[in-house]
């Protein structure tokens, strides 16, 4: 037998398993040892797996009430699409040479016992390919709006005694740094560098010189203090940051301002850069006398390269976990960093890199037990995505940023681009600027990548129940192919996140949000309510662009076309969608809705990211003869701010409640009977305390920012703040410089000469006055007409 059950509370191997999963259709292919065990779990009533033996087809199936034996449906049904999935298999399948019968005998894990969890057990040495199979997510197909779900894969193995993930690529150098010593190696130009955290919560210093100037040095031509290192000074000085957020600089400076390192990929997104790497001085001064640290390290494997010792050298920090205080202290904490976590770094230059297992075991810098640090090295021929890790949550495997299906037009046409919620997108494109894009959306139309919001399906006899109770909104009176603006408000009444429903069907939703943690919490809610409903995530299935501007009915309604029984582009009234076609009949399937973050006449436009590309050339080609401009976020914010449109965690945060966030309005106390999450708390408040969301007009055109805050004026005594800047501009078409503003309710009142303040809050103050929100078409006839 190839594979036996083993029971969830056997004990297992003494090495860190190599975990994996498997998302959006997708495959792994794993090679096993005998002896070797493959844990299995998923959360979703309809996933299930398939693993193809591609070495023993024939051995005997497993118990039938966890497994059973038979023909690979799932991968045949997903081979058999005519998508980029199936594409992408038929090339895996192709370099691997299936035995005959392996796929008519492959093991099927239905999802209730994912559900449960399953542990395979390998008998002999096997090689697996490992499918989650699902079809895509139709839009004109009901019974087809399924969502792949997840499926987390653990591999143990006593083969694993290095306690690393698998290598990215060919591995040019491996080297393995003890804890409490240093190593040196070099590194050329364009070639990757992968620094290791093998444990865990262990900290890893980085110095880096110019190899030509060690040459330089040994050949006498320089002194010894014309080496330049990583410094400090240059680092934020060029990148404009002093401690960069989300941990580390995008690149990194020598004292003579040249580019040493790029960062490529972090899983982290909690390091310090440039605190000195630990010292002698610092262990002495604790009373530990002697303790060896990273400088003296590090003035060991320097002593064969000639550069002399140091004090103190400034270092990057990788997995450090220190933050500044308000008042400008350091403060520092356990690690951030867990097993196999890493970071990814190209090298500008060739390089002598330092690189340290950090022995600090008298504070929390390593979780107070210092391990091992491992780095690898990968040629200059390798392309590896630029990436940032989030999760869901504190245990999961890493996520790492995304390419949406327009990032080929997008990339194409600006080198401007940021990571937000996990995806890349624009800030600006090359030959506009966020001025000329903003003014194309206000006067023409203009288009933007949205894909980085977050798309729920929620399914099932309970759905309207379940999205009762976790939206503000009153979901009963949604007719199918509308839309409404909510809430969704933990216990206390703050604010978890605001999105928009779409009814699609009698029980079936569509939730538009910004956080992809809210997957967690309905599926929580619905399962603490013991509710019949389906909640998964189909962000990776439909991308979306938005389409906006005072042209932008009349540009979409020559491109979508609709059947009789769907509402036309032409008819589509505000906050409802309609489903259509791209170009004709037998075009590419979108879902158009009357909706946007502008203050203008727009669109959204949903399609499947195989789809993308031909949206993205249909909006543009046809967006010509309308003067079309694509449109980033810069200008975004722009118009967002001037139609009086809230954003999280600036306008809204876990704190503050819909009332307070200014959407009060998606809050129905007296319509709404069903109870929802965060009433009673917003119930029991008083309303005449709270604070306000306002505009703000502000008398300068010095600059006023998120976070400012605001006063009465000096002359009247206002020494205390009364409220915060959340979010400001300039505006063009205003020509002035607006803001929105929370406000105590003693400052809210329209009119109110108000201050705000810089520096201290008490040495500037910037004259302003409230006003109403929006700033730009108060009544909203633009983007309802």
């Amino acid at each position: 037998m190839a594979f036996a059950l083993k029971s969830t509370s056997d004990t297992r191997s003494s090495a860190l398993p190599r975990r994996y999963r498997l998302a959006q259709q997708r495959w792994q292919l794993l090679q096993l040892q005998s002896g070797d065990t493959l844990y299995c779990a998923g959360d979703d009533a309809l996933q299930q797996l398939e693993v193809i033996r591609l070495d023993q087809p024939q051995a005997p199936a497993l118990a039938a009430e966890a497994a059973s034996t038979g023909l690979a449906a799932g991968t045949l049904a997903m081979l058999e699409q005519a998508d980029s999935v199936a594409q992408a298999l038929q090339q895996k399948l192709a370099t691997l040479e299936l035995p005959a019968g392996c796929l008519e005998q492959a093991l099927t894990l239905a999802a209730a016992a994912l559900n449960s969890g399953v542990e395979l057990v390998a008998q002999a040495a096997q090689t697996l390919l490992i499918v989650a199979p699902a079809r895509p997510l139709y839009l004109f197909e009901a019974d087809h709006y399924l969502a792949p779900a997840e499926v987390t894969l653990s591999h143990h193995s006593e083969a694993f005694a290095d306690d690393l993930p698998d290598a990215m690529a060919a591995v040019a150098q491996s080297i393995r740094i003890p804890d409490s010593s240093a190593r040196a190696y070099t590194v050329k130009a364009g070639e990757y560098i992968q620094i290791i955290d093998v444990e865990g919560k262990q900290c890893s210093d980085f110095i880096a010189f110019d190899l030509a100037d060690i040459e330089a040095l040994r050949r006498g031509e320089i002194a010894a203090a014309e080496v330049a290192t990583l410094d400090a000074a240059a680092t934020r000085t060029m990148m404009g940051h002093a401690l960069p957020k989300p941990g580390l600089h995008s690149r990194f400076y020598d004292q003579n301002l040249r580019s040493m390192l790029e960062v490529v990929q972090d899983t982290v997104g909690r390091h310090d850069s440039f605190l000195l790497a630990c010292t002698p001085k610092y262990y002495e001064d604790a009373g530990y006398f002697g303790h060896i640290s990273c400088t003296a390290n590090f003035n060991n494997a320097l002593q064969e390269w000639g550069i002399p010792p140091r004090a103190g050298w400034p270092a990057i920090n990788f997995f450090f976990n220190t933050s500044v205080c308000d008042e400008g202290s350091v403060t520092g904490d356990e690690p951030w960093s867990r097993p196999g976590d890493y970071v990814l770094l190209k090298a500008s230059r060739d390089l002598l890199c330092l690189s340290s297992a950090c022995p600090d075991e008298i504070d929390s810098a390593n979780g107070w037990c210092p391990t091992d640090i491992h780095v690898r090295v990968y040629g200059a021929e390798n392309l590896f995505p630029r990436a940032l890790a989030w999760r869901n949550a504190p245990e999961e495997l890493p996520r790492m940023t995304l390419q949406t299906g327009f990032h080929r037009r997008v990339s194409a046409l600006t080198q401007h681009l940021s990571e937000y919620r996990g995806y890349w997108v624009a800030d600006e494109y090359n030959g506009y600027g966020a001025t000329a894009e903003y003014l194309a959306c206000r006067e023409r139309v203009a288009m933007i990548d949205l894909t980085p919001l977050r798309k729920f399906e929620v399914m099932g006899p309970d759905a309207e129940q379940l999205l009762q109770l976790a939206l503000t909104r009153n979901v009963r009176r949604l007719a199918i192919g509308e839309i409404s603006y909510t809430a969704l408000c933990h216990v206390t009444g703050g604010m978890i996140d605001d999105g928009t429903i779409f009814r699609l069907g009698p029980q079936t939703f569509r939730l538009i949000t910004g956080d992809s943690w809210v997957c967690n919490w309905l599926k929580q809610l619905a399962a603490e309510h013991n509710f019949k409903v389906r909640v998964q995530e189909s962000t990776s299935q439909i991308h979306n662009i938005a389409v906006q501007g005072p042209n932008s009915r009349e540009l979409l309604s020559q491109l979508i076309w609709t059947a009789e029984h769907q509402v036309p582009v032409t008819e589509l009234a505000w906050f409802h969608f309609t489903l259509g076609r791209l170009g004709g009949p037998d075009g590419r399937p979108v879902m158009v809705s009357r909706t946007g973050y502008t203050g203008e006449l727009g669109f959204e436009v949903w399609c499947h990211p195989d789809d993308a590309e031909q949206l993205w050339d249909a909006v543009w080609d046809a967006g010509q003869a309308f003067d079309i401009a694509p449109m980033g976020f810069k200008a975004l914010d722009m118009l967002r701010i001037e139609a009086g449109l809230i954003f999280a965690n600036y306008e809204f945060c876990p704190q503050t409640n819909p009332y307070e966030a200014g959407i009060g309005f998606t809050v129905p106390m007296k319509t709404k009977e069903d109870d929802f999450i965060g009433r009673e708390a917003m119930a029991r408040q008083n309303p005449e305390s709270r604070h306000k969301l306002m505009g703000l007009f502000i008398n300068s055109t010095e600059p006023v920012a998120h976070g400012d805050e605001v006063f009465f004026p000096l002359a009247k005594g206002g020494r205390f703040p009364v409220g915060v800047v959340t979010s400001a501009i300039f505006s063009p078409l205003l020509k002035r410089q607006i803001a929105m503003v929370r406000l105590a309710p003693e400052a809210a009142a329209v009119g109110t000469e108000l201050e705000v303040g810089q520096l201290d809050g008490l040495q500037k103050r910037i004259g302003a006055s409230v006003t109403t929100l929006p700033f730009y078409d108060p009544e909203r006839t633009r983007v309802r007409s």
